[in-house]
């Protein structure tokens, strides 16, 4: 049963205050007022961090930067906090763009992989080709990787549920572009029993009964990756959570 007032959890972070150095050298630290921390493979160098695009969005924009070596990551997450069986309904939601699409990975979603030196392929989640490979024992989200075939394409993907996890990036294809430029919204909705729906600028793109674990401990994540030396950017206009509170704690 869904709570409503102080008891039930809302994260909510709109990037309009606090701001992540890029110079800043520690090895993760806490973004803003919203309970969220900047982690990542990489962010403890000078050129990796988050700043806030004051003058490019009046919004508000976390930019999410890499450094120029492949395979880190820079990226904003919760603690594992979410029990889905005993805190969902979760709903988490996003509003990303990329100046561009190439050479990079991004995954926002579910995964009980949250280190401090947390990279998306040695942790969570890669891709090549037409094949996703689910490192993580949970997650469940969306990604998006220069790395397959449909490289501009939204997938939907998940693991850890008495659905077995989707590999074939073909059948997990919600058939949305990205778009360098212009901003998606992401939206995944979890229930009590495991089931999630992903949905992209509003509109319900997949469901899928028990693509969750009902008793895992899951954060929630939104991180870029460099595939190549380069550096790569990701620009979150703000990063949504709700959850009810385990009351049994």
């Amino acid at each position: 049963m869904a709570q409503t007032g102080y008891g039930r959890i809302n994260i909510f972070e709109d990037f309009m205050a606090g701001e992540d150095i890029v110079a800043n050298t520690a090895a993760t630290r806490s973004f803003g007022g919203s309970g969220l921390r900047v982690l990542g493979q990489g962010i403890a160098e000078t050129d990796s961090g988050i700043t806030v695009g004051e003058t490019d969005a009046n919004n508000g924009v976390g930019i999410l930067t890499t450094t120029d070596e492949a395979d880190h990551s820079c990226g904003v997450a919760t603690s594992q906090s979410f029990v889905v069986g005993k805190m969902a309904p979760i709903n988490i939601e996003c509003r990303v763009q990329f100046p561009d699409l190439d050479t990079k990975e991004f995954y926002f979603g579910l995964t009980d992989e949250n280190v401090d030196a947390e990279n998306l392929q040695g942790s969570t989640i890669h891709a090549e080709t037409v094949t996703v490979t689910l490192t993580a024992s949970n997650l469940c989200g969306f990604l998006l990787s220069s790395e397959l075939t449909d490289d501009e394409d939204w997938h939907m993907v998940y693991k850890g549920g008495t659905t077995t996890g989707e590999t074939d990036s073909r059948e997990i294809d919600a058939d949305v572009d990205a778009v360098a430029g212009e901003y998606d919204v992401l939206r995944l909705e979890v229930s009590p029993n495991g089931t999630a729906r992903w949905y992209i600028n509003g509109v319900l793109k997949q469901t899928v009964t028990g693509a969750v674990s009902t008793t895992a401990e899951v954060a929630v994540i939104a991180m870029v990756e460099a595939k190549t030396a380069a550096i790569e950017y990701a620009w979150l206009d703000y990063v949504a959570i709700e959850a009810n509170r385990d009351w049994t704690e």
